[in-house]
């Protein structure tokens, strides 16, 4: 089988999910699990005004290191996680997951491990700027 993990990548350019999506193209994979994580208007009950993903230099090597050990503790055929950077806007894709796997229950458990991972380990920050002019940093050690 060829490497389980097909695609990861921190741009600074808008999130394509049929990239993700066509990355992980195998006939052997039963199913195919994606998450998109949206720019929201809301957060903590005050109005998002604006938003900035920040990474550290090392965020896109951590993000390889939690893609391959996602894909060694589950029985996954694919693996695939691309992250934004940069000034986002309401709506915008600021994160894509996706997993594939022969059947569907190991494609839900590895992209519930990919997304929960990599937003606990992997340095990227978030800071908000709410309609009330205050701001606050997510993510920050």
């Amino acid at each position: 089988m060829t490497d389980p993990v097909r695609l990861v990548d921190i741009r600074d350019t808008p999130l394509d999910v049929a990239e993700v999506v066509a990355s992980l193209e195998d006939d052997g994979a039963g199913g195919l699990t994606l998450f998109v994580g949206r720019v929201r208007d809301h957060d903590g009950g005050k109005g998002v005004t604006a938003l900035d993903y920040s990474a550290h230099p090392t965020a896109l090597a951590r993000l390889e290191e939690v893609c391959r050990r996602v894909a060694g503790a589950h029985d996954v055929r694919g693996v695939a996680a691309v992250h934004r950077v940069g000034q986002l806007r309401i709506g915008d894709l600021a994160v894509v997951v996706a997993t594939t796997a022969a059947h569907r229950g190991d494609a839900f458990a590895a992209s519930r491990d990919l997304i929960d991972t990599l937003k606990a380990e992997v340095p990227i920050w978030k800071h908000q700027v709410f309609d009330d002019t205050t701001e606050e940093w997510v993510g920050t050690p």
